[in-house]
């Protein structure tokens, strides 16, 4: 039998986040239904649709039957239909088929088969039944499943009823991921985020009465030099009323073709440089109060990686990485700041490799003879990379 003789023609979305890297990618609706967010380039120019449940169930049955195939081709390769490193070398090899939902697919059994992201944007704009229907398939064609998680706007959240929320619980949806970005209203406006601090909190809170594990991400820098303080107050107290399960940073990055670029061309919006990031970010955990949640610094935008840890017990510790940046010399700032934006880099004590340090200095002081300025533009290019 040959595994690859029905090429499943399923659907995957062009986003998940970073934590869902081994996850299954379902596609439930097409883009986003809001679509004016002033920092997001992700679905510009796309049209928003519901999937019919029947196309997504058609969908979740050609993976069912892709993974059978699979299957198949791993007892051929003397693996017991487990997908191990034979099978999935023959999958992706040069003279394997080079779907990619396919691939996609393999990776995930390979990985265990246990969790699923849906897409795209605001999974939760479907209708409760309809949703709960999807996933109550998604569960029956691979009972390997724990775990399922999608993206949720927070208007959307608190749209819903608690009831309508713990069905979906029931039906096996296990974390909403929202992005708060910010907690400011004014901000909020001003990014055209379409939804007010209440209106977040109000989200937020529904999702933890139901019982689903939530992640709110928080996009530092977001607020420029106009908004910075009150950006990261705002925030967290917003946050502090919600009490997510996990906080997520995510640092601006203003992409080329979004209307928070035209803003900066415009000198309505200035954008922070990491130094200032990073005491906005420092101020923000002073602010949060009454929380207990897991803060994660899991993207190569953020500049300090170590900002992690479980609240209250590690904010001292998260505030004492942010001021042992600042206690470094201008010249072991710029060095580290150099090596995270080239990918050398990931935390603090990477510093103390002194080949690596003498090689990136080298790079630094020939900044220090430029413009100021060439630096900046220079490291903004380097983040830009990773969008």
């Amino acid at each position: 039998m040959n595994p690859y003789e029905a090429r499943p023609p399923f659907e995957q979305g062009p986003i998940r986040p970073p934590s869902e890297a081994r996850s299954l990618l379902i596609r439930v609706t097409r883009n986003c239904a809001w679509n004016k967010c002033a920092f997001c380039h992700t679905y510009q120019g796309a049209n928003f649709s519901l999937r019919p449940v029947s196309e997504i169930k058609e969908d979740i049955l050609r993976m069912a039957q892709a993974a059978e195939r699979i299957r198949t081709l791993s007892v051929e390769n003397g693996e017991d239909g487990c997908i191990g490193e034979k099978t999935f070398n023959r999958i992706f090899s040069p003279e394997g088929n080079q779907d990619e939902c396919l691939r996609s697919l393999a990776s995930w059994l390979y990985y265990g088969g246990e969790s699923v992201f849906l897409q795209d944007a605001d999974s939760l704009i479907m209708k409760t039944d309809d949703l709960a229907d999807v996933i109550a398939s998604l569960r029956e064609a691979f009972p390997s499943i724990r775990r399922i998680t999608t993206y949720a706007r927070a208007k959307t959240a608190a749209r819903k009823s608690v009831d309508e929320l713990k069905r979906l619980r029931e039906a096996g949806l296990s974390r909403i991921h929202i992005g708060m970005e910010t907690g400011y209203d004014p901000l909020l406006k001003f990014i055209r985020k379409g939804v007010t601090a209440a209106e977040q909190v109000a989200g937020g809170q529904k999702v933890r009465e139901a019982g689903i594990s939530l992640c709110e991400y928080v996009m530092p820098g977001l607020g420029g030099s106009r908004w910075s303080v009150e950006h990261a107050v705002e925030t967290a107290r917003a946050l502090g009323r919600i009490n997510p399960d996990h906080i997520r940073l995510r640092t601006l990055q203003v992409v080329p073709g979004t209307w928070l670029a035209e803003k900066v061309r415009q000198g309505e919006f200035q954008a922070l440089d990491d130094e200032a990031i990073l005491r906005e970010i420092r101020l923000f955990f002073e602010t949060l109060e009454g929380i207990t949640t897991e803060v994660v610094s899991d993207h190569i935008l953020n500049l300090l990686e170590e900002l992690e840890g479980n609240l209250p017990g590690d904010r001292e510790r998260i505030i004492g990485s942010i001021d042992r940046f600042f206690a470094l010399s201008g010249e072991e700032r710029m060095v580290f700041r150099l090596g995270r934006r080239m990918g050398i880099y990931r935390y603090l004590d990477d510093l103390k490799d002194p080949l690596t340090y003498r090689q990136i200095g080298q790079l630094a002081r020939k900044y220090r003879e430029k413009d100021p300025l060439e630096l900046e533009r220079d490291l903004a290019d380097l983040r830009r990379r990773y969008i």
